[in-house]
């Protein structure tokens, strides 16, 4: 039991301020109702009562009283112990925190255009049913954009984990963390998408390792069995689970995205719908590339129009093979960008394309000359077409001369 005199100054505090967790500067002003301008040392010198930065928890009934030596007098005085506080916890087996706060429904872009699987991606988020989705595609083609969006359009919380050849259980479901001097154990992002009915997005989920093996039950919908703290989690209602990747789980042989896995086939058998994503139609680049412009308070429908063809002629020539390059939506939008700050189309394009070798770069930009001029994508293709039966002409004639045929 408390003494009289600590008594009195719980119940003064608690009715003073509401709550029986308070601060160390509401302890002081409690207790200047004592006539004391310092908080009690029977409390706080209690490391027990301590359940955050400068944060306390006033006893309550059940507490007992031991006898410990005052650190100013030196005088034995009855100070309370009790249990460890009472934390809210979702298990009695830790001290369980959540690693995320305030609103995660994302936000409307503005810019978004509709187009591809979208209708469908936003119909499976709207359903709140479990249906895991799986969506491939080539790089900045949208896919992350289409899962986000639809998330913000149906208001549902969206957690998004970027998958890398390191990602392991420990990052996904959860793992012990030091927080305010105490080991407790931390909820990973798939466990909190699972308790708060949320969609779960892995971004990139074809550079995994067989680690990601651990997410086998989560992808059948029915919880899993932390073991770490010796609890199972059910997933909330709304819970779903979308995975973007490059490749469809089977590795790049071309080289062209390294790093990505050959996915384990009854990890993917999970996933009951792949949708494949392609790159959107020139009207709708258009659309989105106007307005990108029209939100850095520019207006150029011309240009955007002609790097729509630009990317388009690019794109053909690269699934055609006569490229190694692509030019995605993407970097688009990062040439639009660039055009807004700098206020120069041809630095522009220059600038958003160094990352490609020389030679690419060069092709690049003289192709866009030619579509500035105001070439159309069929001119520049019969164009090419002419060049490459020019290029097998010239090649076949100096096979000939040097077989000695004249």
């Amino acid at each position: 039991m408390l003494n009289t005199k600590q008594q009195e100054f719980v119940d003064h505090a608690v009715k003073k301020f509401g709550s029986n967790e308070l601060t160390v500067a509401q302890l002081k002003e409690a207790n200047k109702h004592f006539g004391c301008k310092y908080a009690p040392q029977w409390l706080i010198k209690n490391a027990d009562y301590k359940i955050g930065k400068s944060l306390f928890k006033l006893p309550t009934e059940g507490d007992e009283v031991v006898p410990v030596t005052n650190v100013q007098s030196g005088e034995a005085e009855k100070v309370l112990t009790t249990k460890a506080p009472e934390v809210e916890t979702k298990s009695e087996a830790a001290y369980i925190v959540s690693s995320l706060t305030g609103d995660i429904v994302p936000k409307k872009d503005p810019v978004f255009v509709s187009f591809g699987n979208y209708p469908d991606v936003k119909s499976i988020i709207k359903s709140k049913m479990f249906y895991p989705v799986f969506i491939t595609g080539l790089s900045g083609n949208g896919k992350t954009m289409g899962v986000t969006q639809a998330c913000a359009e149906n208001k549902r919380e969206l957690i998004r984990v970027n998958i890398t050849i390191e990602t392991d259980e420990d990052d996904l479901l959860g793992g012990y963390r030091l927080k305010d001097g105490q080991t407790v154990w931390q909820n990973g992002p798939v466990i909190e998408a699972m308790e708060r009915g949320a969609v779960l997005l892995l971004d990139e989920i074809d550079l995994a390792s067989n680690k990601i093996m651990c997410l086998q039950p989560i992808l059948e919908g029915s919880g899993v069995f932390v073991k770490k703290i010796n609890r199972f989690v059910k997933p909330a209602h709304g819970f779903n689970v979308v995975a973007t990747a490059n490749t469809k789980g089977q590795g790049s042989d071309d080289g062209k995205f390294i790093g990505t896995n050959v996915l384990n086939e009854a990890f993917l058998e999970r996933f009951p719908i792949t949708f494949e994503q392609s790159y959107p139609k020139p009207s709708v680049e258009e659309k989105i590339l106007f307005g990108t412009l029209k939100t850095a308070g520019k207006a150029d429908k011309d240009f955007c129009k002609k790097l729509v063809t630009w990317a388009d002629v690019i794109r053909k020539t690269y699934f055609d093979g006569g490229v190694d390059e692509i030019i995605s939506t993407r970097r688009l939008v990062h040439i639009i960008q660039a055009y807004a700050i700098f206020g120069k189309k041809v630095k522009a394009i220059e600038v958003c394309t160094n990352r490609f070798d020389n030679d690419t770069k060069n092709s690049f930009m003289e192709l866009y000359t030619k579509v500035d001029a105001g070439a159309t994508a069929e001119q520049i293709a019969e164009q090419q077409r002419q060049e490459d039966i020019s290029s097998q002409m010239d090649d076949n004639d100096s096979e000939s001369d040097d077989n000695g045929v004249i």
